[in-house]
């Protein structure tokens, strides 16, 4: 990463907390190392992405319904999966400093391809080949060893191995165990899919990017269920849905890519990530997986329970292939962000500061907007100004987040609300008094409308759907 960028990077996360978006966990112990907590501004955002992925999901479908699957589950679930025998990441430690490192990000780093199907032999013998030594102190480098990444815990008074359980990795498999059950009471036909949007946990030793990759996040995953004939079809489609969905809510068409695996996990036919180019470079933002009839046979094999498919009108019976798309919510929120982010030297509003100050301004689309509107009063000292914005934002909430703001010079207000993304900034000045009228300015074009109190609510709805 250039260190233009990582200035760029840095602004971002600094402006997150200053601003109420995100916090460390647990700050004033220390923190909790890649755990993060959402403050105001941040809830409403993750939120607000959470809703409108759900709504194309599965409201605006009659083919996809909805799942809470829970946290804890069998642990013969993860058996099955292949989490409790695969589910690792090869490691070293350095016999100097004692710092922990993935292999395969320090062969990454030195340009060398370390495949993820590699036995720990081949990654020493390329650790030895090509000299490699600890990246933070060239101290020497131990034996790779296996280190599976879920978390354990106990489920009941004692702590013994028969009572261990795992958080969940991931909330695909809560969905899979559940296939037959919703197939039986809520009478769905193939082709159909399960969503759901929950937790999920992985104790990552390499952690970094801010809220990029943590030891605790939130998953937005589908499961589509087809017969193994049409999968491919159904798999592009879903390829090009998913890519949509980020460019009509304002992601930049240029920093968006898809990327084919070139290894394919044990349970893939065939993947594709959306990447997008964050200011530390081209990262997953979601992936899609033609899935085949993997977890579904796993699960027959482990539970001897029949999750065939019978078709009621051809009378075919048949383990249906899976087309995923799974997507972290978190990562999600920083690529929305990091698209949004823009810096203004001298600023776009007039204001008694120097023009030498920064303006920030995140240009989020108004749909994922934490706060859509800001009700300002020109000035505080007039009374019915400010009943008038008072009863303004209050009648606007009853749809609407809305922030009511009458501290400060207007040019200042103006930039508080651009900082935190707010759309449209409602102004109500000495004119409101004669004839009921305010000014509303779009956060983008800066551009300045007059329209009468009584249509704000229209205004609001007409350009923020």
């Amino acid at each position: 990463m250039s260190e233009e960028n990582t200035q760029q990077f840095e602004k971002i996360m600094s402006l997150m907390k200053r601003k109420g978006f995100i916090f460390q966990s647990s700050d004033i112990y220390g923190g909790l190392s890649a755990i993060y907590d959402y403050g105001p501004l941040g809830v409403l955002l993750k939120n607000n992405i959470q809703n409108e992925w759900w709504k194309a999901m599965v409201q605006k479908r009659d083919d996809i319904v909805g799942l809470d699957a829970a946290i804890l589950m069998h642990p013969m679930v993860w058996k099955a999966s292949g989490h409790v025998d695969s589910f690792s990441d090869p490691l070293v430690d350095c016999k100097k400093c004692n710092l922990r490192h993935r292999v395969d990000h320090i062969l990454t780093n030195k340009g060398i391809d370390a495949d993820d199907k590699m036995q720990l032999e081949e990654l020493e013998s390329l650790i030895k080949e090509n000299n490699i030594v600890c990246p933070e102190c060239g101290g020497e480098l131990t034996k790779p060893r296996s280190f599976n990444l879920m978390l354990k815990t106990y489920l009941g008074p004692v702590e013994s191995d028969e009572n261990i359980v795992y958080l969940r990795p991931e909330t695909a498999q809560g969905i899979y165990v559940n296939f037959k059950n919703v197939l039986n009471t809520y009478r769905v036909k193939i082709p159909f899919g399960i969503a759901q949007v929950g937790k999920a946990f992985r104790n990552e030793i390499t952690t970094k990017q801010f809220i990029f990759r943590t030891r605790e996040f939130t998953q937005m995953e589908m499961q589509y269920f087809v017969h193994p004939s049409q999968a491919d079809d159904v798999y592009e489609e879903w390829k090009e849905r998913r890519l949509r969905w980020f460019l009509d809510l304002g992601i930049r068409e240029d920093r968006l890519r898809f990327k084919q695996h070139a290894k394919l996990a044990h349970y893939a036919k065939d993947a594709y990530d959306i990447e997008y180019e964050f200011p530390f470079g081209w990262k997953e933002v979601e992936g899609l997986h033609n899935r085949g009839d993997f977890d579904l046979s796993q699960h027959i094999k482990y539970s001897n329970k029949d999750l065939q498919y019978l078709d009621p009108e051809t009378g075919e019976k048949y383990i249906p292939y899976i087309i995923e798309t799974s997507i972290g919510l978190d990562r999600t929120i920083l690529t929305f962000i990091c698209n949004a982010y823009e810096e203004v030297e001298g600023g776009r509003t007039q204001t008694t500061e120097s023009s030498k100050e920064v303006e920030y301004v995140l240009h989020l689309h108004p749909r994922i907007a934490p706060v859509k509107a800001a009700v300002l009063p020109l000035v505080k000292k007039e009374e019915k100004l400010l009943g008038i914005a008072r009863d303004i934002a209050s009648n606007l909430r009853e749809d609407y987040i809305t922030m009511y703001d009458d501290s400060g010079s207007i040019g200042r207000r103006y930039r508080r609300q651009d900082e935190i993304g707010t759309p449209f900034c409602i102004t109500v000045d000495f004119d409101s008094l004669k004839d009921n009228t305010v000014t509303i300015r779009d956060r983008d074009t800066m551009k300045q409308d007059r329209i009468k109190i009584t249509e704000i609510k229209d205004y609001l709805k007409d350009k923020i759907s």
